[in-house]
């Protein structure tokens, strides 16, 4: 009997453990951190031996393939003596393609994902589209394929779980943008990071599909070097030359596979971030042959996502607004792009190698105050301290959200939109968002 050994039991570890169980493997589950009782129980019910709080490596080392949460590094002390025997890892999303034939619509890129992700979901539900919802969003893709399997699994992809598949294809790809991200997790070099995310192109085949955005100068580059098989969809802002999904006149337009328009108002996201991720959805959806009707109300009525440019409350007639899925440069720039009034803007974390520069010119021109918020600051300092605009230091939620609300003028927009992680000072960046919200609720 095969062993396989899981390093992480989350959502992901866990899943896979399950569906290794099932296929007939010896498995092992092994956790330097604590494990989540659920997760505990499933992994109990399942008869799958576990451990937590250590790596036992005579357990470890005797697998013939390691599947690795996403979260881990390879530059984890257990990763590279597994690498150095010569023990095959992957990711959960590559193994659970072994086991399926279903449809996998894929979704990557250093923002958008989750907005995109979920709108295609939310289009293909409205369908009445079997699909199921995986990757760093929704349930394990292992576990729905082991117990809930579907006929469609649409599913966002992180540049850590690409590094780790293979031999999974993904029959629609949808590439919305690159730019720098997690370079701490690639030796600071651009180019593995860009590298990471080219890998959803991987195994496609001439009856697939790559949806892209046209506009992104990095991956303009980076098509050059690759011999493309699937049919290519280039979409952009405006319309140019080769895009077949574009906004003109005020209408949202796709002219294939099926021609579709409807007026841009109409579109429940709003920003210009938000109309590339309604051109990649929509382009989906006629791929996968969703009637023009659907695909025009689901793009009508998608209610967005948490964490994501997500309106809180109004308090003395100042707007407060929740991005912390905001976790890089290029997300909190699109963020501000869309504001309309002036901000005080929230920034901080634990930083990833960023180069704060690019975003410099709109926070002068839109901010009226930052709060800067993180155990050390000393970076943020360093960036934006000379733009001439007023600054608090904040090392809690609790102290940042009273500095905005004494900062902030009737008329303004206070903006989660941190540019960095949020491990610091919160479990992950869904308890960040949470904490602002609940302070914000409670002024």
């Amino acid at each position: 009997m095969k062993k396989i050994v899981i390093l992480g039991a989350g959502e992901s570890g866990a899943g896979a453990a399950v569906l290794a169980k099932k296929e007939g493997f010896d498995v092992f589950v092994s956790d330097m951190s604590k494990i989540a009782s659920r997760y505990k129980e499933m992994l109990d019910q399942h008869q799958i031996a576990w451990e937590e709080g250590q790596h036992t490596e005579e357990k470890i080392l005797v697998a013939d393939e390691i599947i690795k949460s996403p979260g881990i590094p390879d530059t984890a002390p257990m990763v590279q003596k597994a690498i150095a025997k010569g023990i095959h890892i992957i990711s959960e999303i590559e193994f659970a393609g072994r086991y399926t034939h279903s449809k996998m619509i894929c979704i990557t890129g250093s923002n958008g994902k989750t907005t995109t992700t979920s709108l295609i979901y939310h289009i293909f539900k409205e369908a009445g589209y079997d699909c199921g919802l995986a990757g760093n969003i929704g349930h394990s893709l292992a576990l729905q394929v082991a117990e809930d399997p579907h006929e469609y699994y649409i599913i966002e992809l992180s540049s850590f779980q690409l590094d780790n598949m293979y031999d999974f294809r993904a029959n629609i790809a949808i590439l919305l943008n690159i730019t720098p991200d997690h370079l701490d997790r690639y030796n600071f070099e651009m180019q593995n990071y860009v590298d990471a995310k080219m890998r959803i192109l991987q195994n496609q085949t001439k009856d697939d599909a790559f949806i892209f955005w046209n506009d992104d100068p990095i991956i303009k580059k980076e098509l050059e070097k690759y011999d493309i098989q699937s049919i290519k969809y280039p979409f952009s802002e405006l319309r140019e030359k080769g895009s077949i999904g574009y906004i003109e006149k005020g209408q949202y337009v796709i002219e294939q596979p099926e021609p579709f328009n409807m007026e841009q108002e109409q579109l429940s996201l709003t920003g210009r971030h938000n109309i590339y991720n309604s051109l990649a959805a929509g382009i989906a959806g006629d791929i996968a042959g969703i009637k023009k009707e659907i695909i025009r109300k689901s793009l009508s009525d998608f209610p967005g996502v948490e964490h994501r440019l997500e309106k809180v409350t109004t308090v003395r007639g100042v707007n407060y607004v929740n991005d912390s899925k905001a976790t890089n440069v290029d997300a909190c720039w699109y963020a501000l792009d869309s504001m309309k009034t002036k901000v005080v803007l929230i920034v901080g974390g634990k930083d990833k190698g960023n180069d704060y520069e690019p975003i410099k010119p709109l926070i002068k021109e839109k901010c009226s105050a930052i709060v800067y918020l993180g155990a050390d600051n000393k970076k943020l300092h360093d960036n934006f301290d000379q733009l001439g605009i007023p600054v608090r230091d904040t090392h809690s939620m609790k102290e940042c959200v009273e500095a905005c609300y004494e900062l902030a003028q009737p008329g303004e927009t206070v903006l989660l939109s941190p540019c960095c992680a949020s491990f610091d000072l919160f479990k992950n960046m869904e308890d960040r968002g949470e904490q602002f919200k609940e302070l914000v609720r409670n002024l």
